[in-house]
Order: structure tokens, then sequence, then C-alpha cells
């Protein structure tokens, strides 16, 4: 297979001959191989594994994303990545990082969603008056 993992901005990671991929999803993780069905999964901020003859197992740290594979080639497009070799390191960061960042992202979403509904309340007072 060939995976590429793109970020918003520029393309993270390429491999060729990757023999497997495992990826984790909000329902658990799921492994990839070559003769595999095409698919499309939703990722969540997690660990993603993929494995080559030259280069061994690659360990990535990924936020929340897309997994689409068609034929041989496998695109993971995700809005953060951070590679590494120690496991528990890429684990700590997906923690620390990833979701708490998203905990920030949600308070954000929900302070616009109040202003929105104050302004939309505010407009439609105004068309009464």
């Amino acid at each position: 297979m060939n995976l590429k993992i793109l970020l918003p901005f520029k393309i993270f990671a390429e491999a060729a001959d990757v023999t497997r991929i495992v990826a984790e999803t909000r329902n658990g993780s799921f492994g990839l191989l070559p003769h595999r069905l095409d698919c499309v999964a939703a990722l969540g901020p997690g660990i993603l594994i993929y494995e080559t003859a030259a280069a061994g197992e690659v360990f990535v740290a990924v936020d929340e994303g897309v997994l689409i594979k068609t034929g041989a080639d496998v695109k993971v497009s995700v809005r953060r990545a951070q590679g590494g070799t120690d496991l528990a390191q890429l684990r700590t960061a997906v923690e620390r990082e990833f979701l708490v960042l998203d905990a920030h992202a949600e308070n954000v979403r929900s302070v616009m969603a109040k202003l929105e509904t104050g302004f939309l309340r505010r407009m439609d007072a105004f068309q009464h008056e």
C-alpha cells in the first residue's frame, strides 16, 4: 500500500510498500492490510501505526480526521500530527495537546453559539418593533 498523511497545509509523511496500518476511530482500533476492500473511516485522536519492510513499525500521533483507502492508496487527512519512536510519549502528546485543544475548541464553539443566539434574538426584537 502507499500511505500519505496530509495536514491542512502540507504533506506530513509519505510511505510506499506499507504492509499494514492500524488506526483509531471513536469506536476502537481497526487494521488495514493490502488487499482489504476500499473504505472510509472517521479517525479520533490517537496513534496511527504503519509498517514497512525498510522502516519497521512507525508511530504517528494524529488528531481527528479521515482515512480513505482506494485500491493500494491510503490517504489520512488530519488537523495535526506528530511522529516519534516512543509510544508512551506519543500517547502523552495526544492526551496533552490534541484532547486539551479539542476541549478548548468546544468552549469557543459554545461561546460563539451563545453570541449568535443573542444576536438573533436582538434582530428578532428589532424587526417586531
